[in-house]
């Protein structure tokens, strides 16, 4: 029957030691039903639509896609800096789908019952963490920044007991892969140096084939997982996305925004922002999340040093120098980052002074984060929002303005520049839980079904998006994010 969907999948991941797997099958349910199919990333895969919305079954694990040998993964991780062995407890890696265009990536089902690394739990998942999750992924991917993606979400007709019965859902997730940091530490931990180098050589193969042949290729694994992360972080801290929970098993080598549990985005500039119910003492706060993102990077290294050089002492200074230029590149991405926000083409040395100078007056007076940048992109300025009406800022707009004459490009071209780089809107934590509200006790989804479509192109500044870009009158005040997905 799954023949005619397009599947075509591999199972490389399992041509690795068994010692980094577990098989296990998902656990049938009740009566799945597709609430949510991502019919465009359906297609970017090669899957047929009409026949995977005639198949649920395959998107609640009763019945498997063609080739597919489910696997539960085994990985370990710093959660909240406290070294633990873990693996999927709620999650199975149904195989790798080749795409059209030849690239691998990996079909998971998130919440599709117990495995070996279960640890207590019921391995199921709750509707609300799971639509969460697809729209979290989603809005990610508009903006532009690395993220799995979710291609369906299955109510199963059964519920899920947590502080009261919340009804089932399975959430499919695609990934370039699911290999963490923390699936380098369980390696080191509990497997042998060659475990190690067969999953350090499989990362190689799968997302830097160009390294293999260089002299020292574990050192350039780490340069090049350094320069996603340095990347990916930057991109969050452009939009003022928070993740939440940045332990080593949620950061991926392959430098994907994955694991959308506590996430949540800026209203308010302020670097100590939290919104994790979990995170009591700030931890992963959105200021933090630069420097957390250096120390999981260090514990990658700690894990592949022995692959760097058998004598770890040769290897550490190796390493060092790599973590150091993590900063180095993280700073220069954000640089480059706040200055195509500020429509600035070619950089100069006081540009970072001019960039540093409107982020404290942002906090200082608990400006919306995404709106400023609206503002400044439109040049209109909302009368009542208290930075816009502050001498301060006067004095910085010219000196911007001074700034921009400078520089060669027209009105025009700087507008266009700050256009693509300055949302018009994001996912704003009121609309996120109007839209998951709305479905899960309402069986509505036409909030959500909104929400998604005017979030799809966050850049394009249409009349549909004003209303979402309205902050909540709150401001999120007391808002908190729970690790449901």
């Amino acid at each position: 029957m799954t023949k005619t969907i397009g599947w075509n999948l591999d199972n490389s991941y399992q041509r690795l030691p068994g010692f980094f797997y577990s098989r296990v099958s998902p656990t049938a349910v009740k009566a799945p039903i597709i609430i949510k199919l991502n019919e465009s990333l359906a297609k970017e895969i090669g899957l047929n639509i009409e026949e995977l919305r005639q198949n649920p079954e395959i998107f609640a694990g009763n019945q498997l896609p063609n080739g597919s040998i489910p696997i539960a993964q085994a990985y370990a991780g710093h959660q909240f800096a406290n070294f633990t062995m873990l693996g999927d407890g709620r999650a199975v890696l149904l195989g790798e789908q080749i795409t059209p265009a030849k690239k691998r990536v990996d079909i998971q089902l998130k919440g599709s019952g117990k495995t070996p690394y279960s640890r207590g739990g019921d391995g199921r998942a709750a509707l609300g963490p799971m639509l969460r999750e697809y729209i979290m992924s989603e809005a990610m991917h508009s903006l532009k920044i690395p993220t799995n993606r979710s291609l369906a979400v299955a109510t199963t007709g059964e519920s899920v007991q947590r502080e009261v019965d919340f009804p089932g859902a399975v959430v499919t997730r695609v990934a370039a892969s699911h290999l963490r940091v923390g699936t380098f530490q369980y390696a080191r931990q509990w497997g042998t140096k060659e475990d190690l180098q067969a999953l350090a050589d499989y990362a190689i193969d799968r997302h830097f084939p160009d390294v293999k042949e260089d002299d020292n290729k574990y050192l350039s694994l780490l340069k090049e997982v350094s320069k996603r992360q340095a990347d990916l972080i930057a991109k969050w801290q452009l939009v003022g996305f928070i993740h939440g929970v940045m332990n080593t098993d949620n950061m991926t080598i392959s430098g994907e925004t994955i694991d959308y549990g506590p996430c949540a985005f800026l209203n308010t500039y302020d670097k100590s922002t939290v919104f994790s119910s979990i995170d009591i003492r700030g931890r992963y706060a959105y200021g933090n999340q630069p420097d957390i993102g250096g120390w999981n990077l260090a514990r990658f290294a700690e894990a592949i040093l022995i692959l760097i050089n058998e004598d770890e002492q040769k290897a550490l200074p190796l390493a060092k120098e790599v973590i150091e230029q993590y900063v180095t590149l993280y700073d220069q991405n954000y640089l480059n980052g706040m200055c195509t926000k500020l429509g600035i083409f070619n950089q100069q040395a006081d540009d970072e002074v001019l960039i540093r100078r409107l982020l404290d007056l942002m906090e200082q007076h608990k400006a919306d984060f995404t709106n400023t940048f609206r503002s400044l992109t439109l040049d209109q300025f909302d009368e009542e929002v208290r930075l816009f009406q502050s001498k301060a800022f006067t004095k910085w707009y010219q000196q911007w303005q001074d700034r921009l004459k400078e520089q060669t490009e027209s009105k025009e071209q700087v507008q266009q520049l700050m256009r693509e780089h300055n949302p018009s809107i994001i996912p704003r934590n009121h609309r996120v839980e109007e839209a998951i509200e709305a479905a899960v006790s309402e069986g509505n989804y036409h909030v959500m079904d909104q929400l998604l479509s005017v979030l799809s192109n966050p850049y394009a500044y249409t009349l549909d998006q004003e209303a979402y870009s309205k902050v909540p009158p709150d401001s999120d005040e007391n808002y908190q994010t729970f690790c449901g997905t």
